[in-house]
C-alpha cells in the first residue's frame, strides 16, 4: 500500500507561508526528535533563504538521547541554524528558546520593535504544544490526531515576542516511501491513511536491526524473531491478538505493537541518523 496524505488545508498554508515568510524575524520549525530530517517541512529551506532559524527537536523524551546529540552537532553547523532537544514537560526549557530567538534577533524584542517568530512544523509534531507551553497557558488546540491546526494565529508572549503559528505542512508529494512510512510509525500521518500492518512491518523490521534488545526486554522474548512478519506474530500471542481457533489477528497485534512504539513504551528510540546514507533517502527534490 503506498502511503498518499495531504489534507486541502495545507495547500493553502502553503502558500500563506511563502506569502509572508520573509516579515518575520526568526523561524522555529518544530522536528520529530526521532525523526528530524523525515519531519521536516520540505520547502522551508527554500523559503526562509537566510532567516535565522530554532530547529526544536521535540519529543526528544522518547528518542535516542545520543543520536538526538548528533543531530544537534549537525545542525548546529548550519549556517544561521540552531538546534534545541525539547520536552514539552520541562518548562525548564522554555527560557531556552526565548534566549536562542533574542540572540538570533539582537535588535528585536525592544520596546516598539517586537520580535516577530513564526512557528511552522508538519501535522501532529507538536507545535501546538509548543507555544503553550511558551505563552504559559492554553493558546492553541492540541490534540493525538494529526492536522488539529487549521488557520493562522498570532500570540503575544509579553517579553517583547511575538508568535505565529501555522497550519502543519506535509510533505506534498509522498513518492519517498521510506519518509511516509517513517512519518506513518511516528504518528504524523492520519489512521485512515496507512495499513497498520504494513507500517508494523516496517517498523519491525527497523528495530530488529537497530534496537533488537528493547524488543526482548518489552515483549519477553526469549528468542528474537527473525522476521517482521515473525515479529508482529509473537507481539499478538504476548498481547493476545487471537480470533476464532486461536490465530492471530495481525491487524490487531500490529496496532499493539504501533501505539506501544509510538507512546514510548519500547523505550527511547530514533528511526534517522545524520549520516549521507539517511539524508540520501530523504532527498525529495
Amino acid at each position: 500500500m503506498k502511503i498518499e496524505w495531504y489534507p486541502g488545508h495545507m495547500a493553502k498554508a502553503r502558500r500563506q507561508v511563502a506569502d509572508v515568510i520573509m516579515s518575520f524575524d526568526v523561524i522555529i520549525e518544530v522536528l520529530d526528535a526521532r525523526l528530524p530530517v523525515s519531519s521536516a517541512n520540505p520547502i522551508l529551506g527554500t523559503l526562509r533563504r537566510h532567516k535565522p532559524c530554532i530547529k526544536i527537536l521535540n519529543k526528544s523524551d522518547l528518542a535516542d538521547p545520543e543520536v538526538t546529540q548528533a543531530w544537534v552537532r549537525f545542525f548546529d553547523a548550519q549556517k544561521d541554524v540552531r538546534a534545541l532537544p525539547f520536552d514539552a514537560r520541562d518548562r525548564g526549557q522554555v527560557g531556552f528558546i526565548t534566549k536562542l530567538c533574542k540572540q538570533l534577533a539582537p535588535k528585536r524584542a525592544k520596546p516598539g520593535f517586537p520580535l516577530r517568530a513564526m512557528v511552522v512544523g508538519i501535522p501532529n509534531v507538536g507545535k501546538s504544544t509548543l507555544i503553550n507551553t511558551l505563552a504559559g497557558k492554553k493558546m492553541a488546540r492540541v490534540g493525538d490526531r494529526p492536522a488539529i491546526t487549521t488557520c493562522h494565529q498570532q500570540v503575544d508572549l509579553r517579553n517583547g515576542i511575538m508568535l505565529s503559528d501555522t497550519p502543519g505542512l506535509l510533505w506534498p508529494d509522498m513518492e519517498n516511501q521510506d519518509v511516509a512510512y517513517r512519518l506513518a510509525a511516528s504518528g504524523a500521518i492520519g489512521d485512515s491513511a496507512i495499513d497498520y500492518l504494513e507500517v508494523a512491518l516496517y517498523a519491525g523490521d527497523y528495530l530488529l536491526r537497530r534496537y533488537p534488545e528493547m524488543l526482548r526486554e518489552r515483549y519477553g522474548l526469549a528468542d528474537l524473531p527473525e522476521t517482521p512478519t515473525a515479529l508482529v506474530e509473537a507481539i499478538g500471542h504476548k498481547r493476545g491478538c487471537l480470533m476464532a481457533g486461536g490465530d492471530i489477528d495481525m491487524h490487531r497485534a500490529a496496532e499493539a505493537f504501533i501505539r506501544e512504539l509510538r507512546g514510548g513504551k519500547l523505550g527511547r528510540v530514533s528511526f534517522e541518523e545524520p549520516s549521507e546514507e539517511t539524508l540520501d533517502s530523504t532527498d525529495n527534490s
